[in-house]
Protein backbone atom coordinates (compact mmCIF):
# COMPACT_ATOMS: atom_id res chain seq x y z
CA UNK A 1 0.00 0.00 0.00
CA UNK A 2 1.31 3.46 -0.89
CA UNK A 3 2.16 5.54 2.22
CA UNK A 4 -0.49 8.18 2.90
CA UNK A 5 1.97 11.06 2.72
CA UNK A 6 3.18 9.85 -0.70
CA UNK A 7 -0.36 9.46 -1.98
CA UNK A 8 -1.28 12.92 -0.74
CA UNK A 9 1.84 14.45 -2.26
CA UNK A 10 0.87 13.09 -5.68
CA UNK A 11 -2.67 14.41 -5.25
CA UNK A 12 -1.37 17.84 -4.19
CA UNK A 13 0.93 17.89 -7.20
CA UNK A 14 -1.90 17.09 -9.63
CA UNK A 15 -4.17 19.60 -7.92
CA UNK A 16 -1.60 22.39 -7.95
CA UNK A 17 -0.95 21.73 -11.62
CA UNK A 18 -4.65 22.01 -12.42
CA UNK A 19 -5.08 25.14 -10.29
CA UNK A 20 -2.02 27.12 -11.24
CA UNK A 21 -0.98 25.94 -14.68
CA UNK A 22 2.47 25.24 -13.27
CA UNK A 23 4.17 22.12 -14.62
CA UNK A 24 7.19 20.04 -13.63
CA UNK A 25 9.73 22.85 -13.58
CA UNK A 26 8.01 24.71 -10.73
CA UNK A 27 5.66 22.16 -9.16
CA UNK A 28 8.17 21.17 -6.51
CA UNK A 29 8.34 24.77 -5.34
CA UNK A 30 4.57 25.15 -5.27
CA UNK A 31 4.13 21.81 -3.56
CA UNK A 32 6.43 22.95 -0.76
CA UNK A 33 4.46 26.17 -0.48
CA UNK A 34 1.19 24.23 -0.41
CA UNK A 35 2.33 22.16 2.53
CA UNK A 36 3.59 25.29 4.25
CA UNK A 37 0.31 27.09 3.64
CA UNK A 38 -1.87 24.36 5.03
CA UNK A 39 -3.48 23.59 1.69
CA UNK A 40 -3.12 19.98 2.80
CA UNK A 41 -6.44 20.08 4.61
CA UNK A 42 -8.38 22.19 2.12
CA UNK A 43 -7.33 20.89 -1.30
CA UNK A 44 -7.16 17.25 -0.21
CA UNK A 45 -10.89 17.38 0.42
CA UNK A 46 -11.49 18.17 -3.25
CA UNK A 47 -8.62 16.34 -4.87
CA UNK A 48 -10.57 13.25 -5.89
CA UNK A 49 -12.84 15.40 -8.08
CA UNK A 50 -11.90 18.56 -9.93
CA UNK A 51 -12.59 21.50 -7.60
CA UNK A 52 -14.92 24.21 -8.87
CA UNK A 53 -13.70 27.74 -9.50
CA UNK A 54 -15.19 29.01 -6.26
CA UNK A 55 -13.95 26.08 -4.20
CA UNK A 56 -10.47 27.08 -5.34
CA UNK A 57 -11.13 30.73 -4.54
CA UNK A 58 -12.50 29.84 -1.10
CA UNK A 59 -9.36 27.81 -0.41
CA UNK A 60 -7.23 30.75 -1.53
CA UNK A 61 -9.11 33.10 0.83
CA UNK A 62 -8.34 30.73 3.68
CA UNK A 63 -4.65 30.69 2.81
CA UNK A 64 -4.48 34.46 2.35
CA UNK A 65 -5.49 34.60 6.01
CA UNK A 66 -2.50 32.48 6.95
CA UNK A 67 0.02 34.57 5.04
CA UNK A 68 -1.09 38.09 5.86
CA UNK A 69 -0.46 39.74 9.22
CA UNK A 70 -2.93 42.27 10.63
CA UNK A 71 -1.87 45.13 12.93
CA UNK A 72 -2.29 44.32 16.62
CA UNK A 73 -4.39 47.42 17.11
CA UNK A 74 -6.77 47.24 14.21
CA UNK A 75 -10.47 47.23 13.48
CA UNK A 76 -10.77 43.48 13.02
CA UNK A 77 -12.39 41.00 15.38
CA UNK A 78 -10.30 39.53 18.20
CA UNK A 79 -12.59 36.56 18.90
CA UNK A 80 -12.88 34.99 15.44
CA UNK A 81 -11.30 35.19 11.99
CA UNK A 82 -13.97 36.78 9.82
CA UNK A 83 -14.14 36.22 6.06
CA UNK A 84 -16.90 38.38 4.61
CA UNK A 85 -18.67 38.69 1.26
CA UNK A 86 -20.12 41.97 -0.01
CA UNK A 87 -22.64 41.93 -2.86
CA UNK A 88 -24.10 39.01 -4.79
CA UNK A 89 -22.58 35.87 -3.30
CA UNK A 90 -20.94 33.67 -5.97
CA UNK A 91 -19.82 31.07 -3.42
CA UNK A 92 -23.20 29.71 -2.33
CA UNK A 93 -22.67 26.69 -0.08
CA UNK A 94 -19.00 26.46 -1.15
CA UNK A 95 -17.84 28.51 1.82
CA UNK A 96 -19.39 26.20 4.38
CA UNK A 97 -18.32 23.00 2.65
CA UNK A 98 -14.75 24.20 2.05
CA UNK A 99 -13.96 26.26 5.14
CA UNK A 100 -16.37 25.00 7.79
CA UNK A 101 -14.54 24.08 10.99
CA UNK A 102 -11.23 25.63 9.88
CA UNK A 103 -9.02 27.87 12.03
CA UNK A 104 -6.68 30.72 11.14
CA UNK A 105 -4.13 32.07 13.60
CA UNK A 106 -5.83 30.17 16.41
CA UNK A 107 -9.26 31.67 15.67
CA UNK A 108 -12.31 29.88 14.31
CA UNK A 109 -13.16 30.98 10.77
CA UNK A 110 -16.50 32.80 10.70
CA UNK A 111 -18.18 33.40 7.34
CA UNK A 112 -20.32 36.52 6.97
CA UNK A 113 -22.38 38.05 4.20
CA UNK A 114 -22.69 41.78 4.67
CA UNK A 115 -25.02 44.32 2.98
CA UNK A 116 -22.66 47.31 2.77
CA UNK A 117 -19.05 48.37 3.30
CA UNK A 118 -19.83 49.95 6.66
CA UNK A 119 -20.57 46.45 7.99
CA UNK A 120 -17.04 45.33 7.07
CA UNK A 121 -15.65 46.61 10.36
CA UNK A 122 -14.51 43.45 12.11
CA UNK A 123 -13.83 41.56 8.87
CA UNK A 124 -10.30 40.32 8.31
CA UNK A 125 -10.89 39.50 4.63
CA UNK A 126 -13.60 41.04 2.47
CA UNK A 127 -14.46 39.46 -0.87
CA UNK A 128 -16.11 42.16 -2.98
CA UNK A 129 -18.42 40.63 -5.56
CA UNK A 130 -18.35 41.79 -9.17
CA UNK A 131 -21.91 43.03 -8.62
CA UNK A 132 -20.36 45.90 -6.65
CA UNK A 133 -18.12 47.13 -9.47
CA UNK A 134 -20.15 50.34 -10.07
CA UNK A 135 -19.71 51.20 -6.37
CA UNK A 136 -16.10 50.08 -5.96
CA UNK A 137 -14.64 53.57 -5.51
CA UNK A 138 -17.05 54.32 -2.66
CA UNK A 139 -16.50 50.88 -1.08
CA UNK A 140 -12.72 51.22 -1.03
CA UNK A 141 -13.01 54.75 0.33
CA UNK A 142 -15.19 53.47 3.18
CA UNK A 143 -12.54 50.86 4.01
CA UNK A 144 -9.59 53.24 3.78
CA UNK A 145 -9.07 53.57 7.54
CA UNK A 146 -9.58 49.88 8.28
CA UNK A 147 -7.22 46.90 8.21
CA UNK A 148 -9.41 44.77 5.96
CA UNK A 149 -7.80 42.68 3.22
CA UNK A 150 -9.87 43.35 0.10
CA UNK A 151 -10.19 40.59 -2.51
CA UNK A 152 -12.24 40.39 -5.71
CA UNK A 153 -12.40 38.82 -9.12
CA UNK A 154 -13.75 41.91 -10.87
CA UNK A 155 -11.59 43.27 -13.73
CA UNK A 156 -8.98 45.93 -12.90
CA UNK A 157 -9.52 45.46 -9.15
CA UNK A 158 -5.89 45.89 -8.11
CA UNK A 159 -5.40 48.76 -10.56
CA UNK A 160 -8.31 50.55 -8.87
CA UNK A 161 -6.88 50.14 -5.38
CA UNK A 162 -8.02 46.68 -4.32
CA UNK A 163 -5.46 44.43 -2.68
CA UNK A 164 -5.80 40.96 -4.22
CA UNK A 165 -7.47 40.14 -7.53
CA UNK A 166 -8.33 36.66 -8.75
CA UNK A 167 -7.67 36.19 -12.46
CA UNK A 168 -8.28 33.25 -14.74
CA UNK A 169 -5.19 32.11 -16.62
CA UNK A 170 -5.80 29.28 -19.10
CA UNK A 171 -8.90 28.29 -17.09
CA UNK A 172 -6.91 28.22 -13.86
CA UNK A 173 -7.35 30.48 -10.85
CA UNK A 174 -4.37 32.76 -10.18
CA UNK A 175 -4.08 36.05 -8.33
CA UNK A 176 -2.43 39.47 -8.44
CA UNK A 177 -1.41 41.58 -5.43
CA UNK A 178 -1.42 45.34 -4.97
CA UNK A 179 1.17 45.47 -2.22
CA UNK A 180 1.02 49.24 -1.92
CA UNK A 181 -2.69 49.16 -1.07
CA UNK A 182 -2.20 46.40 1.50
CA UNK A 183 0.74 48.02 3.25
CA UNK A 184 -0.97 51.41 3.38
CA UNK A 185 -3.56 49.97 5.79
CA UNK A 186 -0.97 48.30 8.00
CA UNK A 187 -1.18 44.80 6.55
CA UNK A 188 1.99 42.76 6.10
CA UNK A 189 1.96 40.31 3.19
CA UNK A 190 4.32 37.34 3.45
CA UNK A 191 7.03 37.02 0.83
CA UNK A 192 5.87 33.41 0.39
CA UNK A 193 2.49 34.66 -0.80
CA UNK A 194 4.06 37.21 -3.13
CA UNK A 195 6.14 34.47 -4.75
CA UNK A 196 2.97 32.66 -5.84
CA UNK A 197 1.24 35.79 -7.20
CA UNK A 198 1.43 36.23 -10.96
CA UNK A 199 2.10 39.95 -10.48
CA UNK A 200 2.78 42.32 -7.60
CA UNK A 201 2.04 46.04 -7.86
CA UNK A 202 4.32 48.31 -5.85
CA UNK A 203 4.60 52.07 -5.70
CA UNK A 204 7.72 53.37 -7.41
Amino acid sequence: MMPLHTSRARIYKRTLSSLTGCHQSCLSHLLALAVLWGLTGILFLHAQASPTEYQVKAAYLYNFGKFVEWPTRGTTSESSFNICVLGQDPFGSTFGSTLGGENIKGKSVLLKRIPNAQEAVGCHILFISSSEEPRLKEILAALDKTSVLTVSDMPQFTRRGGMIQFVMDANRVRFEVNLTSAERTGLTVSSQLLKVAISVRRSS
